[in-house]
C-alpha cells in the first residue's frame, strides 16, 4: 500500500518544492517560516490524497490546499514563537541590491492585502492561472475571484506608490 502511494509523490514533491515555497511565501506576505510550514502541511494533505489525485491534477490540488491553509493561518491571532533568521542585537551584512529591495518591498505590500486578495493576486499574476482556476482555488465564483484580484492590484498600486512618494 505504501509503495503504491509513494509512486510519483516523492518526484512531484522534490520537483515542485521551490515553486510551492515561493508561492506560499507570497501568500504569507514574505514570512519564510510560515511559508515552509504551509508547504509541509499541504504536502502532508497531498500525501494522503495522492492515490486519488496523482493521475488527475496534483498541482491544482496542492495549490488549493496552500491557499486555504494560508487563509486559515491569516485568521489566527497568534502563531506562537516567531523565529528570525538573525538575532536582533547583531548587525547583519548590508545588501543594497535593488532586486532584494524590490522583492522585500513587494512582499511587504502583499502582506498588507487581505488573505483572499493576496491569494487572488499571487495565483492570477505570479502563477499566471486563468480566472476559473483562481476561483476554484479560492472556492468562490469567477466574478468574485476577479473582484479580489482587481481590488488587490489596485491596493498594491496604492501601497507601492505611497512608499515611493518623498516625505515633505
Amino acid at each position: 500500500m505504501e509503495q503504491v502511494r509513494a509512486d510519483g509523490f516523492d518526484e512531484f514533491a522534490a520537483a515542485r518544492w521551490s515553486t510551492l515555497l515561493h508561492v506560499a511565501r507570497l501568500l504569507t506576505g514574505g514570512d519564510r517560516q510560515r511559508a515552509e510550514d504551509l508547504v509541509q502541511e499541504a504536502l502532508v494533505k497531498l500525501w494522503f490524497a495522492w492515490p486519488k489525485i496523482a493521475d488527475q491534477a496534483p498541482e491544482a490540488y496542492v495549490r488549493t490546499v496552500l491557499v486555504r491553509l494560508a487563509a486559515r493561518s491569516a485568521r489566527r491571532r497568534w502563531w506562537g514563537e516567531r523565529p528570525v533568521e538573525q538575532l536582533p542585537d547583531r548587525a547583519g551584512p548590508v545588501d543594497v541590491s535593488s532586486a532584494v529591495a524590490e522583492r522585500s518591498r513587494l512582499e511587504g505590500a502583499l502582506a498588507q492585502l487581505s488573505p483572499k486578495q493576496r491569494a487572488a493576486v499571487v495565483l492570477r499574476y505570479y502563477e499566471d492561472l486563468p480566472e476559473a482556476q483562481v476561483a476554484q482555488a479560492l472556492g468562490c465564483p469567477v466574478g468574485t475571484a476577479r473582484s479580489h484580484a482587481s481590488r488587490g492590484v489596485a491596493r498594491l498600486r496604492q501601497i507601492l506608490s505611497d512608499a515611493v512618494r518623498p516625505m515633505t
